[in-house]
């Protein structure tokens, strides 16, 4: 894949989760066996940690919906390579079991091949994240 196609995939993913589309809709843009990953503390939020498939993708959308109001959502930077896509920026979401509001900046990179994202990684302030869950 060339940087533009990736580009133009990292801002297809960045739309579809803005305009609210479907979590089946959105994971249609990944590969069946897809590694979904979002390091921290998995005891704390059903999407932290490592999933594989498509599903994980769904469950995640899904929960993040269900679980969380967005407040804010930056994009600060968009970059490509042959192999990735990266999206830098800040966030501030709101737990809704908790009430807390969290602040943190992220990096989600994204492994492209075939048209489709093989691997997502998403890295942010996870200890804060972890702190806002708790109840």
């Amino acid at each position: 894949m060339s940087q533009e196609e990736n580009l133009a995939i990292a801002r297809q993913f960045l739309a579809a989760l803005g305009e609210g589309k479907e979590p089946t809709v959105i994971a249609a843009m990944f590969s069946e066996n897809v590694v979904f990953e979002i390091p921290g503390d998995s005891a704390a939020l059903p999407w932290i940690g490592q999933e594989t498939g498509r599903e994980a993708v769904t469950a995640f959308i899904s929960s993040l919906r269900v679980l969380t109001v967005p407040v804010k959502f930056d994009v600060q930077d968009l970059l490509a390579s042959d192999a990735r896509a990266a999206i830098v920026g800040e966030m501030t979401t709101k737990i809704k079991a908790t009430g807390k509001v969290i602040g943190s900046p992220f990096a989600i990179i994204l492994t492209v091949a075939d048209g489709e994202i093989t691997h997502f990684r998403m890295l942010e302030d996870s200890f804060a994240v972890s702190g806002a869950a708790r109840v």
